[in-house]
């Protein structure tokens, strides 16, 4: 047995709590960070990285299949499944690697094992104690089922679709949500037939609903199907597939169900509820500063209450270790958060809804502009389609962004800084955009919203 003393220990090396570690001892701390697994936790090994890693494999195969309308002679030959999976671990693999040397070399120790809160300053990792000044819970979220819905065979979850080593012919996927989304783009991309069922009225259900709207019209010119507001009553399954049963009678067969309904806190057998930490329903309450209702303990990520995203992780963590060190950082709301769905095509928003603004300001006084991108030269040349809606109080700042086409993820910098610096449109238009450059799409939606419009009408 042996006896560790830091000034912060943090259980959970993910997001979060790896953002945490490398902040605090910028901030002149000592960190013990506590991981049962790999460092870089779900996102890097089971989640952001890899999928995306499928993702760019899907829109190359994409790319090659319509080569000969950029006067590129080339011929899909199919899908290497095991050459796909070489390339995702080779990416996470260098990922990993570089998150390991950047940890050594900040000074942070890196304690193996699962670790057990046992009281407000310490963490037991088998018969070691790890002891703090203060704790960080970071345990990251799994994927999560329905009752009733178990988990095996040809019923698998988001984890198990990364290590699949062949192509379905025909997937069914229980969610139409981020992660259902994604994984639909990807095996239709690579061939098979998919059918996304969603319960709620629409793909994407937290999108502006104009977004969804144009998300499921390109999702249906894909070929992908679709059954929405229904919901999921039963599953059979046998070795040559699975046959899925909704509660208006219909049924969808296929070679595999992907459950893709959320992402649950992982926080069951870890001390919390023993050590007197306040939880609802498995994740940890905190108040806006992220601290527990236990002085001293601190959560982040994905078992806080709210948006489930690697970077709202990186924020939380980085927030709590300034906060611990007195720099009282600023707060960032959930919604004011930016969020992508890498799909094809891909969706990207922060701040307001239309919905959402128009309930918390009234209809009368918001103001909304769709640009589409049919009219952005960048757009047209590598061949997507989509539109950029901002929406804005009338005579005041821009409250929301919402953006749908391929690659659209990358404007989402300039969305953020003027949906968070509460920018008026007028402040932004004199801003100059490069041409050609999708990001100019933004820049017209500002223009039009500042009342004097270049290439919109």
């Amino acid at each position: 047995m042996t006896d560790h003393e830091f000034d912060l220990v943090i259980l959970g090396a993910g997001s979060g709590g790896y953002a945490a570690a490398l902040r605090a001892t910028q901030l002149g701390m000592s960190v013990g960070l506590v991981e049962k697994g790999k460092v870089g936790g779900t996102c890097l090994h089971v989640g952001c990285i890899p999928t995306k890693a499928l993702l760019h494999s899907a829109e190359v195969a994409d790319v090659t299949r319509e080569s000969a309308k950029y006067g590129v002679q080339s011929q899909f030959g199919g899908i290497d499944i095991a050459a796909v999976t070489a390339y995702r671990e080779e990416v996470v693999s260098s990922k990993w690697k570089g998150l390991q040397g950047l940890l050594k070399a900040r000074g942070i120790t890196t304690i193996e094992g699962e670790g057990r809160l046992t009281s407000p300053t310490t963490v037991q990792v088998g018969g070691d104690t790890i002891t703090g000044k203060n704790v960080v819970l970071a345990t990251g979220s799994y994927s999560r089922s329905l009752p009733g819905l178990e988990i095996g065979g040809r019923v698998i979850t988001s984890e198990q679709a990364l290590q699949l080593d062949w192509v379905p012919r025909k997937v069914a996927v229980l969610g139409g949500g981020v992660i259902g989304v994604e994984f639909s783009s990807v095996w239709r991309s690579w061939g098979a037939e998919v059918t996304i069922i969603e319960a709620l009225p629409h793909l994407v259900p937290n999108e502006d609903e104009a977004i969804s709207k144009q998300f499921e019209r390109a999702f249906r010119k894909r070929g992908i199907d679709f059954k929405l507001g229904v919901r999921f009553s039963g599953v059979t399954q046998d070795e040559n597939g699975v046959k899925v049963s909704l509660e208006n009678g219909e049924t969808v067969e296929a070679d595999l169900l992907l459950v893709a309904v959320g992402r649950g806190p992982n926080t069951q057998n870890l001390g919390y509820e023993e050590v007197g930490i306040a939880m609802d329903r498995g994740f940890v309450l905190t108040n806006d500063r992220l601290q527990t209702n236990v002085p001293g303990v601190y959560a982040v990520g994905d078992i806080v209450p709210g948006l489930q995203l690697a970077h709202r992780g990186f924020q939380q963590g980085i927030f709590v270790a300034e906060e611990i060190a007195g720099l009282d950082p600023v707060v960032v709301e959930d919604v004011n958060i930016p969020k992508v769905t890498y799909s094809h095509p891909e969706v990207a928003s922060i701040g307001l809804s239309e919905a959402k603004a128009a309930e918390q300001c009234g209809a009368d006084q918001i103001a909304t502009f769709d640009y589409n991108l049919a009219g952005n030269g960048k757009s047209h040349i590598i061949g997507t389609s989509g539109s950029i809606k901002v929406v804005r109080k009338k005579e005041g700042a821009v409250l929301g962004v919402h953006m749908i086409g391929d690659r659209v993820g990358e404007l989402i910098g300039e969305a953020q800084l003027a949906v968070n610096w509460e920018a008026y449109p007028e402040d932004i238009a004199p801003f100059l955009h490069a041409h050609p450059t999708q990001n100019e799409a933004l820049g017209e939606a500002f223009l039009m919203l500042a009342g004097k419009p270049l290439h919109a009408m």
